[in-house]
């Protein structure tokens, strides 16, 4: 008896898309990057309430999953499940052609998206989810059998629909997965465009460093050491940096979406401003060799470009959410995303000679 009160309890209201999806969007303009971050947002979180929706064992018409799709106009399309624990870690969406009358003739909108979700703390998921995690702060993520399952089906279905738009979208676990998945399909060629919620940034927790100036100090000595690491590697094999895979990667631009107060994700705050600071200062090419060091050291190609560190991004569409989060899981939360009072900073980061210092705030 005790079991099936658990299994009727009822969903949080979190889970419920009209009690805490994005309502206001009734027609979404995709030319707009807070509609299409919107949109990302929620079909990652449709992802999320399909396991949900598992665990409860709830199916239509009770299921509260389809709703986080649905309302744009999208359909589920295949559903990735994970060998290890039967759970539901992705799902790609599809357009469907109605999605004309939501400004969808535009060509920022996606014909598929393939949405990962991160780590659900229940007993069904927590054990395999956690051990991803471990494995992603160890940069060995692409050894597991979820990664490779979810990269076979982005391969799949880039190279039949290589005309169509498509895609990549995650948060945290997720993200991850998709960030990776990006880098491969990059350099496989295919055009990607990848929306990743809080990224596991996995360096050197400087952040919770208050003082700007010992940070900064920290961040130039590991540049440097990371230089001339590289150059007594490689030599003048680095003058021909067009041959590195780090390199080739300079042109995707996926976004990436951070809140300062999530220490997960928030040292890409720091990474990229740093690589501006060194290149206002006349440090440019110290710290662009340093940022290919994981690489260089790896000895990755096209066929290891896995192995290199996850946070390792040349450029990127780089958001920061100015708002308060009253505390770590707001700061984590995909929800804050499709905020109709969101507030943010964007800036792209261009790996080059110069970054494009190109600031804009978010409303």
């Amino acid at each position: 008896m005790e079991k099936q009160r658990k299994k009727e309890k009822p969903a949080s209201s979190r889970q419920i898309f009209c009690l805490s999806g994005p309502l206001h969007l009734t027609s979404v303009d995709w030319d707009s990057f807070h509609d299409r971050r919107s949109v990302a947002a929620s079909l990652v979180q449709g992802v999320y309430i399909l396991e949900r929706d598992r665990q409860e064992n709830r199916k239509d018409p009770l299921a509260h999953a389809p709703a986080w799709w649905e309302f744009f106009n999208f359909q589920l399309f295949h559903i990735l499940v994970d060998e290890v624990d039967n759970s539901i870690f992705g799902a790609i969406f599809q357009s469907k052609p109605c999605n004309f009358t939501y400004n969808h003739s535009s060509q920022s909108s996606p014909h598929y998206v393939i949405a990962f979700r991160g780590t659900i703390n229940t007993s069904n998921t927590r054990s395999r989810d956690l051990k991803l995690d471990f494995l992603c702060v160890r940069n060995r993520l692409h050894e597991s059998s979820r990664f490779q399952q979810a990269m076979q089906a982005a391969e799949s279905l880039f190279s039949v629909y290589r005309n169509s738009s498509i895609w990549l979208t995650g948060h945290s676990l997720g993200s991850a997965i998709s960030l990776l998945i990006g880098k491969n399909m990059t350099k496989m060629g295919y055009n990607v465009e990848a929306y990743l919620f809080n990224p596991p940034f996995l360096s050197t927790p400087v952040e919770g460093i208050k003082s700007e100036r010992l940070k900064h100090g920290i961040r130039f000595t590991s540049s440097v050491v990371k230089a001339g690491l590289a150059f007594a590697v490689k030599g003048r094999n680095l003058r021909h940096e067009q041959n590195d895979p780090f390199t080739s990667l300079s042109s995707w631009r996926p976004y990436l979406f951070v809140n300062p107060s999530d220490l997960i994700c928030s040292g890409y705050i720091g990474y990229f401003e740093h690589r501006k600071k060194m290149e206002e200062i006349g440090a440019g090419k110290i710290e662009r060799v340093a940022t290919q060091v994981g690489s260089l050291l790896s000895g990755s190609g096209l066929q290891r470009s896995e192995s290199e560190p996850l946070h390792l991004i040349p450029s990127a569409y780089l958001t920061i959410n100015l708002r308060h989060s009253p505390d770590f899981k707001h700061a984590h939360g995909i929800h804050q995303w499709w905020d109709n009072g969101f507030i943010g900073l964007s800036e792209l980061h261009e790996y080059g000679p110069f970054v494009m210092d190109e600031k804009y705030l978010l409303r």
